[in-house]
């Protein structure tokens, strides 16, 4: 007998199991069914494509059963003691003790640090959560005061046994298995009792696994009047490829079910597509949309969410090139009638057939959304709120679909309440206006009150408020919509656009001053324009026409790039704010440099940047409000 130890991230999420996630308890056979079903898919799989396990029988069944265990209790006399177990038991590809170990001792998949900090405390999110990341074995140990796994691989005559009490350690031996498979057996504790009957436990299955294309067996005993006991064993799900039957023999509840046991999704879906292909290429397909984006949805190392399976045969469900990156939240299935079963990950990616689904699928999908947003706006946003970052990669990275995608993205707006699109934006336009007109930023509220959008209010032109960071980089590389141009109010020429002649008389009546300022800025500053209409702010700055903004300067930063050169603002300032027109009286050296500084630093204040120097901001300030006073 081997004892070993948790690793530390095991031992954290058992504690969060056991001590979190009471109020969910049921999802613990929803798990052990998932993973048994995916020991078969994978041995079905082999049978097909492997020489080594052509030969071994293939009877694929998962079984069920419930019943009593005798356990010993050692108190002043030695006594016994009947406890409730139930067992699930697979004919699937089995583990040998490496296996063991390394599946049920560790969590070997990546970003578990990322999924430990997205855990909230709340009991149902957690337990949702759990079931994504894969999991969901530990949840076993919500109901049960120990598990033992016996396990046997497809093709070798040794068993092992895996056991735990879930308590910081787990044991590995040599065990005796009929055929290969897994058993485990849950020796349940006070709340885990209620499960062990027949009612609830088929009622557990036919809500979460009834669409298991394996045969799920439970069994039972009977009691005649007389007292005469039969087990009985009965098969309690569906069993069939649900994806493969004809739309109109499903209900939605058929569809809901199925999307939770490939997704562990405790959420109905917010939409589902299923689609059968005949003609050149044969092919079956199901994609849901969900409610809620998946834990690992901004994580480099995400899990795909579409199984792929060759005439109903489960292939893989870790491809990530059966969809483009940014359709990574959609869960689902592809069923190709024309692919080889012994296809290798290399041919799938260079093969045709499974392009063409691909490059078909994308445009259903995205298809099915533009027909949601036409019709069900309150939904679509939903959608919009949780998925919009990536299909603004996709606007970006998918140019044969980007005419689409570009119709699917809405930005909050100067004009409106909640989301707009370009389309409705090109409708309210003024009469003359020359461009769609954006402001970019990380915050909303910041972005509203910015002094460049002053202007565009004075003259009733609507401004778009972007504030993901994405849309630095995408906006400015679609450029146009619809031969409309898309300009930035940040850029140093998108004023002279609205620009009336009096304002321009204005900017060139402190034509002195402006010289006087871009001599003191001469080291911070591109150059130092004036722009009438900022309202009550005194300045401002901008980028110069070809350069980056300065949020796409740290955005770049952020991703790494450490090789940038250093790009100069340009400086704003306002012709019609009093702190402008005293300055243009001021004589005093010292005051008129300490203004103009700060002017410049205030509105790199207002964009978020962090001042080159504080401690001689703070300087000039305190001198400024000593004067004051």
């Amino acid at each position: 007998m081997s004892k070993r130890k948790f690793k530390t991230e095991v031992n954290q999420l058992l504690h969060l199991i056991i001590h979190s996630l009471y109020s969910h308890p049921e999802i613990f056979l929803r798990e052990l069914v998932s993973n048994a079903s995916d020991a078969l898919d994978t041995l079905k799989y082999l049978t097909l494509t492997d020489e080594r396990y052509k030969k071994i029988p293939f009877d694929p069944r998962i079984d069920i059963s419930f019943g009593q265990q005798e356990r010993r209790v050692i108190t002043l006399s030695e006594t016994k003691k009947e406890r409730k177990v139930i067992t699930v038991s697979d004919t699937g590809i089995g583990m040998d003790a490496e296996e063991l170990e390394k599946n049920l001792g560790t969590i070997a998949r990546s970003g578990t640090r990322d999924f430990f900090g997205s855990l909230t405390g709340d009991a149902k999110k957690d337990s949702n959560l759990i079931g994504q990341f894969g999991v969901g074995f530990y949840s076993a140990f919500m109901v049960s005061e120990s598990v033992e796994v016996v396990s046997k691989k497809a093709g070798c005559e040794e068993a092992y046994r895996w056991k735990s009490d879930g308590k910081g350690g787990y044991e590995i031996d040599e065990a005796v298995r009929d055929g290969h498979g897994t058993t485990v057996t849950l020796l349940l504790n006070g709340q885990g009792e209620e499960y062990a009957n027949r009612f609830s436990l088929e009622a557990i299955i036919r809500k979460y696994s009834n669409h298991i294309p394996f045969p799920i067996h439970l069994s039972y005993e009977t009691e005649a009047n007389d007292g005469t006991k039969t087990k009985k064993t009965e098969q309690v799900n569906a069993a069939s490829a649900l994806w493969r039957r004809p739309k109109s023999d499903l209900e939605e509840k058929d569809y809901t079910e199925f999307y939770r046991t490939i997704s562990h999704d405790d959420e109905d879906p917010l939409l589902y597509i299923h689609t059968r292909a005949e003609g050149k290429i044969e092919y079956s397909t199901l994609f849901y949309i969900p409610k809620k984006a998946p834990i690992d949805l901004f994580w480099a190392e995400y899990q795909p969410g579409m199984k792929l399976y060759i005439k109903r045969v489960f292939i893989t469900d870790d491809d990530k090139e059966l969809l483009p990156r940014y359709l990574r939240f959609v869960r689902g299935v592809i069923d190709s009638e024309d692919l080889p079963l012994n296809v290798s990950r290399e041919m799938l990616q260079k093969n045709a057939v499974l392009a063409k689904i691909k490059s078909d699928s994308v445009k259903r999908i995205l298809g099915e959304l533009k027909e949601l947003k036409e019709k069900d706006r309150a939904k679509y946003d939903l959608f919009y709120e949780e998925f919009r970052r990536p299909l603004k990669e996709g606007a970006y990275q998918d140019f044969g679909n980007r005419e689409l995608l570009v119709e699917l993205l809405q930005f909050k707006s100067t004009k409106t309440e909640g989301y707009t699109s370009l389309s409705e934006y090109k409708e309210r336009m003024t009469e003359g206006q020359k461009a769609v007109y954006y402001v970019t930023g990380e915050n909303e509220k910041t972005l509203r009150s910015s002094p460049l959008l002053e202007p565009f209010k004075q003259k009733e032109i609507e401004v778009l408020i972007m504030d993901d960071e994405i849309d630095e980089i995408v906006i400015p590389a679609l450029g146009r919509y619809k031969e409309i141009e898309l300009k930035a109010v940040k850029r140093s020429d998108t004023l002279d656009d609205i620009k009336s002649e009096e304002d321009k008389k204005k900017e060139k009546s402190i034509g002195p001053l402006l010289s006087r300022i871009a001599d003191v800025l001469k080291e911070e500053v591109k150059s130092v324009t004036a722009s009438a209409g900022l309202g009550d702010s005194p300045s401002c700055i901008v980028a110069d026409e070809d350069d980056p903004t300065i949020g796409l300067q740290q955005l770049l930063k952020a991703m790494g790039q450490k090789t940038m050169p250093e790009i100069k603002p340009v400086l704003k300032v306002n012709p019609d704010h009093p702190i402008v027109k005293s300055l243009e009286k001021t004589e005093d050296g010292e005051v008129f440099s300490d203004t103009c500084r700060l002017l410049f630093e205030q509105a790199l204040l207002v964009e978020g940047v962090q001042l080159p120097d504080s401690s001689s901001f703070v300087k000039r300030l305190n001198r400024a409000l000593q004067r004051s006073l």
